[in-house]
């Protein structure tokens, strides 16, 4: 998978710090057709994710490493995936996530899972992207990824609050001047500046962050 290879994703493959496997769940099957879907009982739209593919396919992958993997299911009907998981899952030595499709999981294969996580309100045709999206928030939190340890410290959530705004050279564009508390060089009047920001952007755009704050 291309994205898998580029970027910071790359960069910590290449590195050996991350280890990345994609599996096709059709390898499971044990039909002609290699079917991984049936219809819903009690009707209704759609094709609903069999059991046994999946039941199989987590066993059998689980059992290729001694140590056991934090099984993760993609599904909308999961827990929101926030900037918190992306820590815990940063780390945890093994992740197997587990990527719905059609109209979703046979309800007993829920039973495999430690966590079900849902990127979003909203429905994808997958849950290939919304893997791609947690292995994208969670690698780069891995110590060694970022070229600078604190890039992931001062984010956007990692304090549950937006990230205050950048600027960079020149200081003048379109008529725009830079904040000139940037230029002063007082650090410390810079934090106060960014965290006074952090909290003015968080309310204007995202007021239910703010919830518990200070």
């Amino acid at each position: 998978m291309p994205v898998l290879e580029t970027s910071m994703l790359g960069i910590a493959q290449r590195e050996g710090i991350l280890e990345v496997y994609t599996h096709d769940l059709r390898d499971w099957t044990d039909d002609f057709h290699r079917t991984v879907d049936d219809e819903p009982y009690g009707g209704g739209p759609g094709m609903v994710m069999k059991c046994e593919p999946i039941f199989r396919a987590v066993e059998a992958i689980g059992a290729m490493d001694s140590l056991r993997p934090t099984i993760v299911f993609l599904a909308p009907v999961g827990e929101p995936f926030k900037q918190a998981i992306a820590q815990e899952f940063s780390k945890e030595a093994r992740l197997l996530l587990v990527c719905g499709r059609y109209e979703g999981f046979d309800e007993r294969t829920f039973t495999l899972a430690d966590r079900i996580i849902s990127i979003g309100d909203y429905v994808l045709t997958g849950g290939e992207i919304a893997a791609l999206a947690v292995i994208d928030a969670t690698v780069r939190l891995i110590p060694g990824v970022l070229g600078h340890a604190q890039s992931c410290e001062d984010e956007s959530f990692s304090d549950g609050l937006l990230e205050y705004p950048h600027y960079t050279r020149p200081s003048i564009f379109n008529g725009v001047d830079v904040p000139a508390i940037l230029l002063s060089g007082n650090h410390k009047e810079i934090e106060r500046w960014r965290r006074m920001q952090s909290l003015e952007r968080t309310q204007r755009l995202r007021p239910d962050l703010l919830k518990g704050e200070n």
